[in-house]
């Protein structure tokens, strides 16, 4: 397989790696090599490094696990003074960015607090909830959660009822899977669906195209995804492209609403 960049090469190489293996922070910053070819992956992993050692030492012998959240809460928000900031940022979905600028939206700033959990030996898991991104202690017994966006703010299972309803502003009818733990692949992607937006809206098409393509390298039967980069590859008269993309949209499963446009813009194709 043939990559553009030696960021998209080793993104590859690693989510290719055992779910259980893949180092989160590591791919996200492969994710923004991308967009900042000179970056220095391995200064980036130091600094998380750096900060969880300050975190540790202000613990000691700390067990307590709602004593741990306050602890790191506080060198990250009021100390660091980390906080949330702009969606439609792109620097704010790129891990170097928001280490440096300390400002993110609530998936970036749970992939800190995830790393940081992590190497104080707090495991922490990543909620995938719609409409926003939590975390709270892998431990079954504890039904707590981290909003990170809002500076650690501690959440019960109703809480997350009413934040949701919140987002999407009005009553939404809550279900389990809401609050199921998510891995590094559906994280990244996650990512990646972010940027995908964000750049779409600023008319990006090849940055939009760049992250539609790394989300079909961690799930390749992604057909909406392949649906998308369809009608980009079109947008772009990329024919041959968009006529192979499209193509196989139809000829797996596709939503039902969608037949009639593809088979259109299939027929806009020159031959």
């Amino acid at each position: 397989m043939n990559f553009t960049s030696a960021a998209r090469h080793n993104f590859h190489t690693i989510i290719e790696q055992p779910e259980s293996t893949i180092n989160l922070a590591e791919a996200a910053l492969y994710i923004a090599q991308e967009e900042y070819p000179a970056l220095d992956v391995e200064e980036y992993l130091n600094a998380l490094d750096a900060m969880s050692r300050e975190v540790q030492e202000r613990l000691g012998a700390e067990t307590y696990p709602l004593q741990i959240i306050r602890k790191v809460n506080q060198y990250l928000y009021e100390d660091l003074g980390f906080c949330g900031e702009n969606y439609y940022d792109p620097r704010n979905s790129f891990l170097n960015d928001v280490i440096e600028r300390r400002n993110g939206i609530p998936l970036t700033l749970s992939i800190i607090y995830l790393e940081i959990a992590q190497r104080i030996d707090f495991p922490m898991v990543g909620i995938g909830m719609p409409g926003h991104f939590l975390i709270r202690p892998d431990q079954n017994e504890m039904e707590i959660f981290v909003d990170p966006f809002q500076k650690g703010e501690i959440l019960f299972v109703e809480d997350c009822q009413k934040k949701l309803s919140s987002i999407y502003g009005k009553s939404v009818p809550f279900r389990s899977e809401f609050l199921a733990p998510v891995g590094p692949h559906q994280i990244l992607a996650r990512m990646l669906t972010n940027l995908k937006y964000i750049y779409l809206k600023r008319r990006e098409l090849d940055k939009s195209l760049a992250a539609i393509d790394r989300i079909l390298l961690i799930f390749p039967e992604a057909s909406i995804e392949l649906r998308d980069r369809g009608f980009l590859y079109h947008q772009m008269e990329r024919w041959s492209e968009a006529r192979s993309d499209l193509e196989c949209y139809l000829a797996g499963h596709p939503r039902l609403e969608d037949i009639i446009l593809v088979r259109r813009l299939l027929e806009q194709i020159p031959t």
